[in-house]
């Protein structure tokens, strides 16, 4: 995925920051990380201790640890008065995926005013990779705000791990966010997760359908992170429509 570090950052400044701390930031792939971990034992005594610092401190430790035990604390302090709180614990989630949580994320997203705790809850529903949260991803990636619609974008990505049906839902939104969404880094996380859609998608009216999505950015768009992002994904399903246009266009000189 090509992210835009001057976007990213003014739309954190839409999101508004109430904390220089944005978990997404630190949290480490798993097993790439080698820096010590903290307790797990101390931290689920922070999970629900009265002060708010502690419970942070404590939902923090468990966006870098993973502990089956935490889920049910964390679930419940989806609904935490504080914001920073509840952002920590949606990261949190996204690093303990757990069934269980998903629709409590779901029913925090809706309700949220905070757009860094959607973001999180999104980031943490397409990690869980659960039907029942299509529908709310597409919300996201159709009505919220860019930040969120960023990482919407590529949480329906990982569809090809739930199922057909996931991936079929996800496609009509990410075509439409791809031709119209007026951030350039959602429209390019749009082309990187339509190309791992279809490849794993039999050659259909959708897969027809959003090779011409990823053409048309490639050839149309205006900018070229995204123009850049259309052909990686083309190139990655190996399209053979679409290998020809991206010769044809490159032997011309338009790219």
């Amino acid at each position: 995925m090509n992210i835009y570090e001057d976007e990213l950052a003014a739309l954190d400044a839409e999101v508004g920051r109430e904390s220089p701390f944005d978990p997404l930031d630190n949290i480490a792939p798993i097993g790439e990380d080698d820096a010590p971990k903290p307790n797990p034992e101390n931290m689920l005594l922070l999970l629900h201790h009265p002060d708010k610092d502690q419970r942070i401190q404590g939902a923090r430790a468990f966006c870098e640890i993973e502990d089956a035990r935490a889920v049910p604390y964390l679930i419940g302090m989806l609904a935490d008065p504080c914001p920073l709180v509840r952002v920590s614990t949606a990261y949190a989630l996204g690093r303990n995926t757990s069934a269980m949580a998903v629709e409590p994320l779901i029913a925090q997203f809706h309700r949220d005013w905070n757009g860094y705790v959607r973001k999180g809850i999104i980031w943490a529903l397409g990690n869980i990779q659960d039907m029942r949260a299509i529908s709310t991803l597409v919300d996201a990636l159709e009505n919220d705000i860019s930040a969120v619609r960023l990482w919407a974008a590529s949480a329906l990505g990982q569809t090809p791990n739930i199922g057909y049906d996931a991936m079929i839902r996800s496609m009509p939104p990410l075509i439409k966010g791809l031709r119209r969404d007026s951030i350039p880094a959602v429209r390019s996380n749009c082309a990187w997760s339509i190309g791992q859609i279809c490849a794993d998608l039999p050659s259909n009216v959708v897969y027809a359908t959003a090779i011409d999505a990823l053409i048309e950015a490639f050839a149309e768009d205006g900018e070229l992170g995204v123009k850049e992002d259309a052909r990686t994904a083309i190139l990655s399903v190996g399209d053979s429509r679409g290998l020809q246009v991206i010769e044809e266009i490159e032997q011309d000189g338009y790219f």
